[in-house]
């Protein structure tokens, strides 16, 4: 049976403080190792300190899209290219567009492995993180 215990270490990305002590938390629960990180500087600084096991990252932070911009400078590493990304966003609900990973045309420009909608259903991380477990 799949398992997250191959995730040792996560890198969260948030500037929302309080959703991203909540969600600390939450994914402490599950015996993760969360590091922080309050912006797409600061989470680019510790990816490559730490080199987490998984990277999940708020879409809209200093800029609409520096979610997208951080993950795509993850992905660009040699150990980005390694690990699940995964952009955590509300865009969603506030604006109706729905982003993916599922076409070509989306996998060409949206440099993640795959979203979730914010606030985080717990069974949906595990599930996502769950498909990258060799």
């Amino acid at each position: 049976m799949k398992s997250i215990d191959n995730y040792k270490k996560i890198l969260l990305v948030d500037d929302d403080i309080d959703l991203l002590e909540q969600n600390k938390i939450l994914f402490e629960s599950l015996g993760l190792n969360i590091i922080t990180a309050d912006s797409a500087k600061e989470g680019l600084i510790q990816f490559m300190k730490e080199l987490p096991d998984a990277a999940i990252i708020d879409l809209i932070m200093e800029r609409p899209d520096s979610g997208f911009v951080l993950s795509h400078k993850i992905k660009n590493t040699e150990h980005g290219r390694k690990i699940p990304v995964l952009i955590l966003s509300s865009a969603t609900y506030d604006t109706g567009i729905k982003f993916g990973t599922t076409t070509p045309e989306e996998k060409a420009w949206i440099k993640c492995d795959g979203f979730l909608n914010k606030p985080v259903v717990i069974e949906e991380l595990i599930s996502k993180l769950e498909k990258f477990v060799n």
